[in-house]
């Protein structure tokens, strides 16, 4: 079965801002999402999508944090993931965001995280990451609690951003 580019919601959506339900378990349909979010946000391209960026609001997000040329590209879908540990060290990572379009502002996280998630085996699945990758799934997780990158912003920044996507969707819609 081929994958479906789907269109990703643009900032600000009240989509973008709702908490997601919790799936109950991987079914067909989700492995067909789960296909055609990796499909979309390799085309983007980013390094992480949740499907509340997609329009669809339950708790599942997508991530490859592979940048380096020849190395293996490593997908992972995640349903109901949620952080179990966080380090006291912190990283500071410039983060963008593809709800967001050719936004980019520093956002601190904690460094290392251990993530729990229900796989599309439909195991638990346990894993620690750092670095990049434990950016982008904290990133994405907040988007299953309608939470977004800007949130973490001055209100002042927050509300220039929120200006220029509302800026850009206005002329999206006149094409």
């Amino acid at each position: 079965m081929t994958a479906m580019k789907r269109s990703i919601l643009i900032h600000p959506d009240p989509r973008l801002r709702k908490i997601c339900t919790p799936v109950a378990d991987a079914s067909d349909a989700l492995r067909t999402l789960s296909r055609d979010m990796l499909e979309t946000m390799y085309d983007a391209p980013g390094v992480g999508l949740a499907a509340p960026q997609v329009g669809v609001l339950e708790r599942l997000i997508v991530l490859d944090c592979i940048k380096a040329e020849g190395e293996a590209p490593r997908p992972m879908v995640m349903l109901n993931p949620e952080v179990m540990a966080a380090s006291e060290e912190t990283n500071v990572y410039e983060e963008g965001c593809l709800s967001i379009p050719e936004q980019y502002a520093e956002v601190t996280r904690p460094a290392e995280v251990e993530v729990r998630w229900l796989g599309l085996d439909g195991r638990e699945h346990r894993e620690g990451f750092s670095g990049l990758w434990a950016t982008c799934v904290q990133h994405e997780i907040d988007h299953l609690d309608g939470k977004l990158f800007i949130d973490y912003l001055s209100a002042i920044k927050r509300q220039l951003i929120t200006r220029r996507m509302q800026k850009l969707k206005r002329e999206l819609a006149r094409g």
